[in-house]
């Protein structure tokens, strides 16, 4: 009975729907019944409240500046994610240090090198998920590898890197032994991008050496070291990369990473 009074529907059409409208006006019994009420006056918003989210109708806002300089290469979309696959390297003692004359020679050159913060090889370039991708997408990623086995790999050549816009340079150690290995972990993570209709590693090449003119080369798989923002390979290869290549060879005999 009560959900019936809530409603205030009845069979006696639009006379009773003015009388129950009557009740629930307390002040209007001298107005019209024809006339329209007066528009309900809406409380004004703080200011606080309506500079909370800036920009949440356009989109973000990159600034590159708080980002060390870099670009996006591709613009966000809500709803887009960014990722990419790779294997963490946990950096141990003698490689920092290693790195750390390392960067100290290639800085002579190009001062605004910095180094990387985390260290890994890529197994994919960067690719755009939906939302309702991603847990789909990782279980397949976790169903491809999840026969690997461990191994043993080696990163004793220093090579210059950029990306496919050239917006950003890399000093890399690019794996020279273990080759094999991430050339079949490529095809298992390619497998997965097909799925998703996603783009598979080098096709085209996200981070591509510089050298032999241009052309590219095959997959070469690496440990990014340091990085600065801009075309920076003409400053770097010659007598820098000699240079960091003289400085890397007492550390060439051991192994510099494992999976």
């Amino acid at each position: 009975m009560s959900a019936v009074l809530l409603v205030g529907y009845s069979s006696s059409g639009s006379e009773d729907e003015a009388e129950a409208g009557a009740r629930v006006r307390p002040g209007a019994e001298g107005r019209s019944r024809r006339q329209s009420p007066l528009p309900s006056q809406r409380l004004p918003v703080p200011d606080s409240v309506l500079h909370m989210f800036p920009g949440t109708e356009e989109g973000p806002m990159d600034d590159s500046a708080k980002h060390g300089g870099r670009v996006r290469t591709f613009p966000h979309e809500r709803g887009n994610w960014a990722t990419h696959v790779y294997v963490p390297y946990e950096a141990r003692e003698e490689f920092l240090d290693l790195l750390d004359a390392l960067l100290c020679h290639a800085q002579t050159y190009v001062p605004r090198l910095v180094r990387m913060e985390a260290f890994h090889l890529s197994l994919s370039q960067s690719v755009v998920l939906r939302h309702h991708w991603i847990l789909p997408f990782v279980q397949s990623l976790k169903d491809r590898v999840a026969s690997f086995q461990r191994f043993c790999f080696t990163a004793d050549r220093v090579k210059i890197y950029t990306n496919q816009e050239k917006t950003r340079t890399f000093v890399g150690l690019e794996v020279t032994s273990g080759h094999a290995h991430f050339l079949d972990l490529v095809a298992e993570v390619d497998r997965v991008m097909e799925e998703f209709d996603l783009s598979t590693f080098y096709q085209p090449r996200s981070l591509k050496p510089r050298c032999h003119h241009g052309q590219f080369l095959d997959p070469s798989f690496h440990i990014s070291l340091a990085w600065c923002v801009g075309d920076a390979c003409l400053q770097m290869e010659g007598p820098c990369l000699q240079e960091l290549q003289r400085s890397l060879r007492p550390a060439a005999e051991h192994h510099l990473g494992a999976y």
